[in-house]
């Protein structure tokens, strides 16, 4: 009998499977990409909070990102996440790419918050 769980799902649950044995007490950096808009947050699942987040609809980048949908705003989200991150104290993290593969708009994201400084 077929699963009820999409393939997505299915990635997904694998993903923050693995995530959890290797997580520790780092914060989990999510991220969710939508057909015109890109988000990511930073979530302590031992308490439940969001720590830091940031998306391509956030009033900072609403003005200077022509689209949502491309790499370049991607990116963008990945540097403000981190800046964001840094600022709330938090440097170690896992990353969580959902269901999504690691290409295009996620590795954007997940290459910029490097760059900023957030360890992964």
């Amino acid at each position: 009998m077929a699963s009820p769980l999409s393939n997505f799902d299915r990635r997904a649950a694998r993903v923050r499977r693995t995530l959890r044995r290797a997580q520790g007490s780092r914060p989990r950096l999510s991220v969710f990409r939508s057909s015109k808009h890109i988000y990511a947050q930073i979530i302590d699942d031992s308490k439940g909070y969001t720590l830091a987040s940031a998306s391509s609809i956030d009033s900072e980048l609403k003005g200077s990102l022509p689209k949502g949908t491309d790499v370049a705003a991607a990116a963008e989200v990945g540097k403000l996440v981190a800046q964001r991150a840094l600022k709330a104290g938090v440097k170690d993290v896992v990353f969580d790419r959902g269901g999504y593969l690691y290409h295009g708009r996620v590795k954007a994201l997940a290459d910029a918050a490097r760059e900023e400084g957030l360890n992964f």
